[in-house]
């Protein structure tokens, strides 16, 4: 899946590349003509970003969302790199050309030359967007509040088009202009059927709406959900959605959450932690409350499990989809173990349902207990003689034949894949959700 991404990205480049050369004057300045194809490397770059995150059903089911947010970051930082390239190239050839300085050339470029108030305008969008996407800039926002910034994005592209149309000649063949009219309608009819028409038509449809909100352990709240039709709802365990709880003033702020139990006909439970404003409003939330939703995503389902014996990983929160697929996936009886770290014991969540699993369907838990023990690992400090790979055979001997599902904070979670790559699990065998933005 990971080569036909990229296969399908350096053939689109391809693509823009043949149309720039075919339609490139003899007579063309080599730094111009360079800053035309960087620009064109851009927006190709660019839309091919809108479209792996228009959150298109085969897509997300393909490669999921971990892998498409991967990519997307990928190609955004070299779509960004290549239109500052572009910029800098058309300014120098300009001025060259001109006989002016760069500096007064911009301001012909804004006073002078049709569509450049628009497009400065809208790099200045796509600046904001790339600025707050790094991430020590990211993790100060709130995902809403990113979120939103986010949406600039698409002003940054729709100001971009007079440009184009007015000043490049990238429109100026009848194939040429097929392509990039494709490209765009693509982009934008995937975001506007797939980012806007389907939330807005499975949330009219479901109606849903809290029923009640249960405290599981400290600082974790369960919401469940009602609803109509939810038997068509096409929602799996192991899935999540973005909820927006319509509470007040700020309940269009959408925050992701895992389901945390397999969808019923009648029902749905998610599980939150509550250690921000965003959560703290989940745990106040009053039966009644209307839920806006946007999903489902995540391909973590029983889809991957290949059959035979599943150890799954999770780490607070990070065990709530785990435990959806502990009630969904046909193992046989004793064939699973659910290794669950927490560092208090009363911070151990759905001991019921765990012990009733651990009864009724011979799974085995494996508690893991108490503070760390080494900054950075993934074991309790009880584990503090065993290396990552003695951990690991301690706890499921024959792991690399299991199928492991592993599910936490990112950092924990990655070294627990690692720990699992050394013993030996193979990667289509290691399965994990990343929905952290």
């Amino acid at each position: 899946m990971r080569t036909a991404a990229k296969l399908f990205a350096a053939s689109s480049l391809a693509v823009t590349t043949v149309l720039w050369a075919a339609g490139l004057p003899t007579s063309a300045p080599g730094l111009a003509a360079a800053g035309r194809l960087a620009a064109l490397w851009s927006t190709d770059l660019l839309l091919l970003q809108v479209l792996g995150m228009a959150r298109i059903p085969w897509l997300e089911r393909a490669f999921g969302q971990d892998s498409l947010g991967r990519w997307h970051r990928w190609t955004g930082t070299a779509s960004f790199a290549l239109l500052l390239a572009h910029v800098a190239l058309a300014l120098v050839a300009y001025a060259e050309r001109t006989g002016t300085d760069p500096a007064r050339q911009m301001w012909a470029f804004l006073t002078v030359y049709r569509g450049m108030v628009p497009a400065t305008l809208g790099l200045l969008a796509v600046v904001l967007v790339t600025a707050t996407s790094v991430r020590p800039i990211r993790r100060r926002l709130r995902y809403a509040t990113w979120h939103l910034l986010h949406l600039y994005a698409y002003a940054g592209i729709a100001l971009a088009i007079p440009h184009e149309l007015w000043l490049g000649s990238d429109f100026g063949t009848p194939l040429a202009s097929a392509f990039w009219w494709a490209m765009y309608g693509a982009a934008a009819g995937s975001t506007v059927v797939f980012r806007l028409g389907m939330p807005v038509w499975r949330t009219l449809r479901h109606r849903l709406r809290v029923d009640r909100v249960v405290q599981e352990a400290p600082g974790l709240v369960s919401v469940y959900l009602r609803g109509r039709r939810l038997d068509r709802l096409p929602a799996r365990a192991g899935q999540f959605f973005v909820w927006r709880f319509l509470d007040g003033e700020g309940g269009w702020r959408g925050n992701p959450y895992s389901l945390s139990g397999p969808p019923r006909a009648d029902r749905l439970r998610i599980t939150v932690k509550t250690v921000g404003e965003a959560t703290a409003r989940v745990a106040a939330l009053r039966p009644g409350t209307k839920v806006v939703i946007e999903g489902p995503y995540g391909r973590m389902t029983a889809d991957t499990y290949r059959g035979g014996s599943v150890t799954m990983f999770g780490c607070g929160v990070g065990v709530t989809p785990l435990l959806a697929l502990l009630w969904d996936l046909p193992y046989g009886q004793g064939k699973a173990t659910l290794v669950y770290r927490t560092r208090h014991p009363q911070d151990v969540a759905f001991l019921p349902e765990l012990e009733w699993l651990a009864r009724e369907r011979g799974v085995r838990l494996v508690p893991l207990v108490g503070p760390r023990a080494a900054p950075g690992s993934w074991l309790p400090v009880v584990y503090a003689d065993y290396d990552d790979i003695a951990a690991l055979r301690s706890l499921a001997p024959d792991l690399e034949d299991h199928d492991v599902y592993v599910c936490g904070p990112d950092p924990w979670t990655d070294a627990v894949l690692r720990a699992a790559r050394r013993v030996g699990v193979p990667a289509p065998r290691l399965h994990r959700e990343r929905f952290a933005w």
